[in-house]
């Protein structure tokens, strides 16, 4: 009997190409979308209509796999969408990619997995997984370092790696879309995804103020670091540490948003460099395996945005769930809410919010 494995398919090519991969290798494949919002967008970049579930479908068809839609609407307002609002609305910048896989998908996707029959599950993420001497499952860089997706992938255990297959990390992005030409998938050709899912063309800020303007602070003061008032701002959940265009004045010379201060409702501006520091807290920390917490320290990198190059840097844990980071060269624009990841050369340890 062939091992049944439940392929995440987004709609596109990756995911389309992940499964055609596992059925190629003797897996007997089931095809899964999630409907996850009900957005019909204006755009070919999105990953989340029921045009890319329908793609989904039609390269089920093309390689002759079964193919389910599962619906998760509500749990995704829940779980993503709400956490989303609530971060913006206290001065933060989530990650909904990240909250989705943490909170929602893969633990839905393992129930799935479970009530189909199957053993596994597989995602098109450029990430790899494997395991060492010891039995101890490993979370890797993709090959494809352009690409590499693991930064989203920080939270997963040891229990789920084990159950998780990987099939594209080993491939360039252009391997990717040539086997989707040579098998005729109807994704060969589709443009990446590069937008948050349920955010129309990228403006975030729209999107709050259509969803929840009576829950966001609205108004409040531009102050320099000593507390000057320089001017008026629309609301701090406009704004992202590291911001320079769209502040809606001028100041006579380049100033970027250093602070969000949700108690007082002021953003901080100041130059270029005063956006560097050397050191962050970071919370809600997640390990890959729980020996990592005792063996982090001297020699890690540390990644604070998803196309943040990796920096060098002492990790040390101050609490369960809590460790303080110093990188040997200041950052620029760390911000609150984003993920910092850690590494050790191309093996992902752990990571967590940043505080």
């Amino acid at each position: 009997m062939k091992p049944k494995v439940l392929v995440a398919m987004s709609g596109g090519v990756d995911s389309s190409v992940a499964a055609v991969v596992l059925k190629e290798a003797g897996f007997e494949v089931i095809g899964a979308s999630m409907h996850l919002t009900s957005c019909h967008r204006p755009t070919d970049r999105s990953c989340c209509s029921a045009l890319d579930r329908l793609d989904a479908k039609r390269v089920c068809e093309t390689i002759g796999v079964p193919y389910v839609s599962l619906d998760y609407r509500e749990r995704f307002k829940r779980d993503v969408i709400e956490p989303f609002i609530r971060d913006y609305a206290q001065g933060r910048t989530p990650i909904p990619c990240v909250q989705c896989n943490s909170e929602l998908k893969f633990s839905a996707l393992f129930d799935e997995m479970e009530k189909l029959g199957a053993t596994s599950v597989a995602t098109g993420h450029y990430a790899r997984v494997d395991h060492d001497a010891e039995g101890r499952y490993r979370l890797l860089r993709g090959h494809d370092r352009v690409k590499d997706q693991s930064y989203y992938l920080y939270a997963l255990t040891q229990k789920e790696l084990s159950r998780l297959k990987l099939p594209i990390g080993d491939l360039e992005k252009r391997d990717v879309r040539e086997l989707a030409r040579r098998f005729g998938l109807v994704t060969a050709e589709k443009p990446d995804s590069q937008e948050i899912c349920f955010v129309t063309n990228g403006d975030y800020v729209s999107f709050l103020e259509e969803s929840a303007a009576d829950r966001l602070p609205h108004g409040g003061h531009f102050v320099d670091r000593d507390g000057k008032v320089l001017g008026r701002h629309e609301g701090i959940y406009a704004y992202t540490i590291g911001q320079r265009r769209g502040l809606g004045m001028t100041f006579g010379k380049p100033m970027y948003v250093l602070e969000i201060r949700p108690a007082t409702n002021e953003v901080v501006l100041g130059s270029d460099d005063d956006l560097l520091a050397d050191t962050m807290t970071v919370e809600k920390v997640s390990w890959m395996h729980p020996a990592f917490a005792d063996t982090c320290g001297e020699g890690m990198e540390v990644q604070i945005r998803a196309q943040h190059r990796a920096a060098s840097a002492r990790v040390v844990v101050e609490t369960a769930r809590k460790v303080r980071v110093t990188f040997a060269e200041p950052q620029r624009a760390i911000a609150p809410g984003q993920v910092a990841a850690f590494y050790r050369g191309e093996e992902m340890l752990g990571g967590g919010v940043i505080q």
